[in-house]
């Protein structure tokens, strides 16, 4: 009998969506393509029902000088994953701001390839989870960089915090370079709620819940503060916050 992708950490990186497909129905990729010096910004909720399987795929096509802006809130369902595939042709700009928010016995994914095929191309990439009970939460980001792609500059910023000790945070940051004049860098860490900010808020007469969620969307804010529709930037902040209330 076929099953859904294993939590187990070793096993994650190789879960792909046709081992999903044979189990539950996957939508078709959606194509997202920028014309030369266009713009387009998406702001995308996974809030799907805590027994579903929700898959949310894209291919994004870049060209000339065009610009896209990716902000994801995956917190919905039993496995819930995003996967977007980035092309970038000469002078485009990518950026994803992405937060995986989690617990109990949810698996969440986010998984990124940006493919830099020309020169000039830039891609910011800023990851932020928040995992209890015994969720799992993954990021697997791949840069990869052609022959042709020089001054190319990529960057990964993943940051993870563990609510319990049986949550698991994996962050696989993967550079594929073949150009020699390019700047990529990508940084993970997990760590977890720092006591002594708690100590502080409560001393203030601030409830120990309360300061948690103060600081917990302090942490996760960083990954949609560039939303520039404040409509936008509203409905994924009360959607973050229903999410850690949930966890807490």
């Amino acid at each position: 009998m076929t099953a859904l992708p294993t939590r187990r950490d070793e096993s994650w990186r190789y879960s792909d969506l046709e081992a999903v497909a044979s189990v539950w129905p996957v939508p078709a990729a959606e194509l997202v393509e920028v014309p030369a010096g266009k713009h387009v910004s998406r702001v995308i909720v996974q809030d799907a029902a805590l027994d579903a399987v929700a898959i949310r795929d894209y291919r994004v096509v870049l060209h000339k000088g065009a610009t896209a802006t990716f902000h994801v809130l995956n917190t919905g369902g039993k496995l819930g994953r995003v996967t977007i595939d980035v092309t970038c042709h000469e002078g485009s700009h990518f950026e994803l701001g992405g937060a995986m928010l989690g617990g109990g016995e949810q698996t969440l994914e986010i998984v990124t390839t940006l493919n830099h095929i020309e020169p000039n191309a830039t891609s910011n990439q800023v990851v932020r989870s928040v995992l209890g009970g015994r969720a799992t939460g993954s990021y697997l980001g791949k840069v990869a960089v052609s022959r042709a792609a020089q001054k190319t500059d990529a960057s990964q910023s993943v940051k993870a915090m563990l609510l319990t000790r049986t949550a698991t945070a994996n962050a696989k940051p993967e550079l594929e370079i073949f150009a020699d004049d390019v700047k990529c860098a990508h940084g993970a860490t997990v760590g977890e709620m720092d006591a002594m900010a708690l100590f502080y808020l409560a001393s203030r007469g601030i409830a120990p819940a309360e300061a948690k969620v103060l600081l917990l969307q302090a942490f996760v804010a960083g990954a949609f503060a560039e939303i520039a529709d404040e409509g936008e930037r509203a409905t994924v902040e009360a959607a973050a916050l229903a999410a850690l209330e949930r966890m807490l």
